[in-house]
C-alpha cells in the first residue's frame, strides 16, 4: 500500500486531502470547540476536537472558562503535536470512552480526559508508550482543573511525538470556521502549484537530512567514550577462558561481552541516523550485563537479575537498586541506580552524573536535548527515561522546535513522506486497541475505577 501511496501524484493527493476538510469543516458561525451546543455524545466530542484541541463539555465549563481552553489550544498548536484535551462532566459515561473517542475522531494521537475531579489519558504508542503516559497522568493527580490540564500539557508536550492533524488549520478553538468557497480556492490554488509543493517537500527532506547527519556528528562523540569505557573493562578484566576454575557459563558470558564490544563498534560504523545509535548502546547495555554475570559466577556470588543500568550514567554498569533522588526544579522519583551512586545518595553526597557537551556548555545527559533520546533509549528503552523525567525542568528543551525535535520518539522510520501512521495521521478506526484499554484513573494500565474500563 505504501508503495501506491508513493506512486500517486502530489496533486491528486492534496485535492483529496483538501476534499476531505471540505467536507469535514464547520459552517461559518459554527460552534466552537470549547462550547458545542449539542448532545454531549462521544461523535459530539470527537467532531470538536477534530476542529481543534480542547474540548469542554457545556455541564462542565465551570471546570475550565472558555479564556484558560484557549490558553491550552494555542499551546497544543503552537507545539505542532496531536493532543486532544476533553473536560466532561462527573457522570458522563466512561465505559470504552477512550476507545470510542479514538474510533471516532480517528486521529493518531495522546488523548487526555478531565471527568469531575478526576483525569487519565490514552496514547497511540507511536506518540506515546504506555509507560510514559502512566507516568504523566501519576505525576498530576490531585491538581484542581486549571493547574492539572496546564502541567499536562506542558509535560507531554515535552515527550510526545507526532504532529497536529491538519484538520486544525489556522484558526484557535475559537475560530469561526472556514467558507467553503475559500477552501475550494485553497484547492485551486495547491493543485496548480502542485510542482512547487514537491520541491519543497523534497527541499525540507534536505534539509532534515542535514540535521540528522550534524545530529549524529554530536552523538557520535559520546557514543565513542561509550565504547571505548566498555573496551577498557575488559581489558581490565584478566579474566581467560582456560583459567582455573573457568568453566562453559563463564567462558559464554565472556563470549557475550567480546561480541557486544565488537557489535558496537560495528553498528556505530555504520550509522547514517540518530535513530541508528540505539542498536549501538543497545548492544554496550547488554554487554556490560554479561560482564556483571561472568564478575558474579567467578566471586560465587547469586546471579543478579536483568535491571536498567545505572540513571546516573549508563557507563556505571546495571543498576543495583532504585533509590529516591529530587531533581533540579523537580520533583522527588525512583530511579535505578548503581551501587556507587546509591550510598552517594544516601550519604547526602550528588551522584556521579554523565555530562555531554551542548551549545550552552556541559550539561546532564537528559537536559541535552532530544538528539540524545536514541542513545538513552537504547539503555533504558520503551519510555522509561521521560517517565524518570515527568515533572522537572529537565528535559524541557525537548518541548521546543527543535532540529532533533522527533528523534527517538519512534518517528522517521516509514521511509517515505506518505506511508506509516505517525501522531496527527487520519487512521480512523486502524489503531491498536490495547493502547486505549483500561479503567478510568488507571493511567492505562488496565486498574479501572468505573467497572468496566474504556
Amino acid at each position: 500500500m505504501k508503495a501506491v501511496l508513493r506512486t500517486r501524484s502530489l496533486p491528486a493527493l492534496l485535492l483529496a486531502a483538501l476534499l476531505l476538510l471540505l467536507v469535514t469543516a464547520p459552517a461559518p458561525g459554527a460552534g466552537a470547540a470549547t462550547g458545542v451546543k449539542a448532545d454531549t455524545s462521544v461523535s459530539t466530542i470527537a467532531e470538536a476536537l477534530r476542529k481543534g484541541p480542547v474540548y469542554v463539555d457545556p455541564a462542565a465549563s465551570g471546570e475550565l472558562t472558555a479564556a484558560g481552553a484557549d490558553v491550552l489550544a494555542r499551546e497544543i498548536k503552537d507545539a505542532n503535536k496531536p493532543l486532544f484535551i476533553a473536560v466532561l462532566p462527573a457522570g458522563y459515561p466512561t465505559r470504552n470512552l477512550f476507545s470510542a473517542l479514538r474510533t471516532a475522531t480517528g486521529v493518531t494521537g495522546l488523548y487526555a480526559v478531565r471527568l469531575g475531579d478526576r483525569f487519565d489519558a490514552r496514547a497511540d504508542s507511536s506518540v506515546l508508550p504506555r509507560t510514559a503516559v502512566r507516568n504523566l497522568v501519576a505525576s498530576v493527580r490531585g491538581e484542581d482543573t486549571r493547574t492539572q490540564l496546564t502541567d499536562f500539557t506542558h509535560r507531554a508536550l515535552a515527550n510526545m511525538g507526532g504532529h497536529a492533524p491538519a484538520s486544525w488549520g489556522s484558526s484557535g478553538p475559537g475560530g469561526s470556521g472556514v467558507s467553503g468557497t475559500a477552501l475550494i480556492t485553497t484547492a485551486a490554488v495547491l493543485v496548480a502549484g502542485g510542482a512547487g509543493a514537491y520541491a519543497l517537500v523534497r527541499r525540507n527532506r534536505r534539509r532534515r537530512d542535514e540535521e540528522q547527519r550534524a545530529a549524529l556528528d554530536r552523538l557520535r562523540v559520546v557514543v565513542d567514550e561509550d565504547i571505548t569505557a566498555f573496551g577498557e573493562e575488559l581489558d581490565r578484566l584478566d579474566f581467560h577462558p582456560a583459567e582455573a576454575g573457568a568453566d562453559d557459563a563463564m567462558r559464554a558470558d565472556y563470549e557475550r561481552a567480546l561480541d557486544a564490544y565488537e557489535q558496537a563498534k560495528q553498528r556505530m560504523a555504520e550509522a547514517r541516523r540518530p535513530e541508528d545509535v540505539r542498536a549501538v548502546t543497545e548492544a554496550l547495555e547488554d554487554g556490560r550485563f554479561s560482564l556483571a554475570l561472568l564478575a558474579a559466577r567467578r566471586e560465587g556470588r547469586p546471579l543478579p537479575e536483568r535491571r536498567p543500568p545505572c540513571f546516573f550514567d549508563p557507563r556505571h554498569g546495571p543498576s543495583v537498586t532504585d533509590a529516591a533522588w529530587t531533581p533540579p526544579g523537580g520533583a522527588p522519583r525512583e530511579v535505578p541506580v548503581c551501587a556507587a551512586d546509591a550510598t552517594r545518595l544516601a550519604d547526602g553526597r550528588d551522584p556521579v552524573i554523565r555530562e555531554v557537551d551542548t551549545d550552552l556548555g556541559r550539561r546532564p545527559y537528559w537536559d541535552a536535548g532530544p538528539a540524545y533520546g536514541p542513545w538513552a533509549g537504547g539503555y533504558f528503552g520503551g519510555g522509561i527515561l521521560p517517565g524518570l523525567l515527568v515533572g522537572t525542568v529537565l528535559g524541557g528543551m525537548m518541548a521546543t522546535p527543535s532540529y532533533a525535535a522527533d528523534y527517538g520518539s519512534g518517528h522517521g522510520e516509514s521511509g517515505g513522506d506518505f506511508g506509516g501512521y505517525q501522531g496527527g495521521d487520519v487512521s480512523g478506526a486502524d489503531f491498536d486497541p490495547g493502547d486505549f484499554q483500561g479503567g478510568f484513573d488507571g493511567g492505562g494500565d488496565g486498574g479501572g475505577d468505573f467497572g468496566g474500563g474504556f
